[in-house]
């Protein structure tokens, strides 16, 4: 079975984290500057409150085994400290039912990836 993984992090970690994923068997990464807020709710300096801050979403398509490994990476790479900080993130998971590779239009169903044929 395929899965989704998309991570919102910290942009100062992004590099890292990529690194990290690298390193741990994960090249495909697609990653997006996006921004918003979670339950911080923003940041307020002095009398300014901005409340969309800067992230950077990481997004790859696994195979479900590898879940547990991918997600440890990613919150062992993008943790500001040991026990966190808001504003580190959020990691979401989605199941994904096929994939097509443009180039060669070759068609990858959840079954197909794990040897079975579509």
């Amino acid at each position: 079975m395929l899965i989704m993984i998309r991570s919102i992090i910290r942009p100062e970690k992004a590099d890292k984290t990529l690194a990290a994923l690298m390193d741990a068997g994960f090249p495909a990464v697609t990653k997006y500057s996006v921004a918003g807020r979670g339950k911080q709710r923003g940041i307020k300096i002095g009398e300014v409150t901005y409340d969309e801050i800067p992230k950077v979403m990481l997004m790859s398509v696994i195979n479900a085994a590898d879940k547990d490994f991918f997600i440890d990476t990613i919150m062992n790479t993008a943790r500001t400290s040991p026990k966190g900080a808001f504003g580190d993130g959020k990691i979401f998971i989605s199941d994904v039912d096929e994939s097509y590779t443009i180039s060669s239009g070759t068609k990858e169903t959840a079954m197909a990836s794990e040897g079975v044929p579509a």
